[in-house]
């Protein structure tokens, strides 16, 4: 029999707040059951974002508030992790077997939008979600050769796809269905066409997010994706450089513009490392991702460095998080992971995949 912990400590485990979402543990909904039994204090806790990593030091910070509330028994804390869907665009139908899509978008190319997307899928599949990838990029497919994919897809009925496998990785991409050397010479409505059957006829497999790798710039493929795709999120890449920074803002105010929130900004290349010394440079300046966010009120995700084992473990088909998951990229990119997850999971639900369409017949 257990019996109920006094409100001080209640109150204190309550106003733990989270880094990921922003919000306390109480204001967020995570704080479940307390209770005293002879052997200790158990609490359980409920997040609503894949956050494996973490989850040692929030048990050290709610150790920590009971303890400072005045507890000085033995504390076991339990955690549990529950990814729902949250709120998409108005009108659109949400993709069978995906919770949630994370859109991944850059305002030019070659600010590593690829290399970040592959990593973000990876890594929120290390954090414990069930994670895929969608290569949107029509004209310049890149993640079959990051993920190491070859051959081409199975199926099993004839008119949908089953997804390719990767590192535990649902993924699909135009790139499995031509050669390596074939030129996507195709206009607009093909290219949309494209993206709409890659999405809708792949047999996605339960995934809590899946992470569409958007091709650079505003046009036909974004402008699809906003009217037609349910899209919970975006996350905006961009490196610190000015340049860069300009295309991006224009990415940004693209979603703000068709209604998809901005979860924030991803600054890549945001130092050099050196391979020799390992001296750190800021070669494309600093700070840029940081006023971007600040200038449109968004968060800043993080920033990845400008490292050489990056590039090689995506031309090696093995991107960093799975390459050296005990690394300090990798490690950098779980962290991302959960502050794009965190963000997300402290918007509104979706609804609609709660409640049954209801139809009317006249008999």
């Amino acid at each position: 029999m257990t019996d109920s912990p006094d409100e001080n400590i209640k109150s204190a485990v309550a106003a733990i707040i989270d880094p990921h979402t922003g919000v306390s543990l109480g204001d967020g909904k995570s704080l479940g059951d307390m209770g005293v039994t002879p052997t200790g204090m158990e609490i359980r806790l409920t997040l609503g974002y894949p956050a494996t990593g973490w989850h040692d030091e929030l048990r050290g910070l709610v150790r920590g508030a009971v303890a400072d509330a005045g507890y000085p028994g033995d504390v076991q804390v339990a955690i549990e992790t529950k990814v729902v869907a949250h709120e998409v665009q108005k009108g659109v139908t949400p993709i069978k077997g995906v919770k949630n899509i994370i859109a991944v978008a850059s305002g030019k190319g070659g600010v590593g939008k690829s290399t970040v997307s592959s990593n973000l899928a990876l890594a929120l599949a290390a954090e414990g979600a069930a994670a895929g990838i969608l290569d949107a990029d029509i004209y310049g497919p890149s993640q079959p050769r990051m993920l190491g994919i070859s051959g081409r897809p199975q199926s099993s009925d004839g008119k949908t796809l089953e997804p390719m496998i990767s590192y535990e990785l649902q993924a699909m991409s135009i790139g499995f269905l031509i050669d390596d050397d074939t030129p996507m010479i195709w206009r607009g409505p093909m290219v949309t066409q494209a993206l709409e059957q890659l999405l809708n006829d792949t047999q996605w497999r339960e995934l809590d997010y899946l992470v569409i790798d958007l091709p650079p710039g505003t046009g036909d493929t974004q402008l699809t994706l906003a009217q037609k795709v349910p899209v919970s999120g975006a996350a905006i890449v961009t490196t610190p450089q000015d340049i860069a920074l300009l295309d991006a803002r224009k990415a940004l105010k693209m979603f703000e513009k068709v209604e998809i929130p901005v979860l924030g900004v991803i600054e890549n290349m945001s130092t050099h490392i050196c391979s020799k010394c390992g001296h750190e440079e800021a070669i494309f300046g600093t700070g840029g991702g940081e006023r971007m966010a600040s200038e449109y009120g968004v968060d800043i995700l993080g920033g990845i460095p400008l490292d050489i084992r990056i590039r090689e473990d995506a031309d090696g088909g093995r991107p960093t998080v799975v390459a050296d998951p005990d690394g300090a990229v990798a490690a950098n990119y779980r962290r991302i992971a959960r502050q794009v997850a965190g963000r997300l999971a402290a918007r509104k639900r979706n609804y609609s995949e709660v409640f049954p369409s209801i139809v009317v017949q006249n008999t």
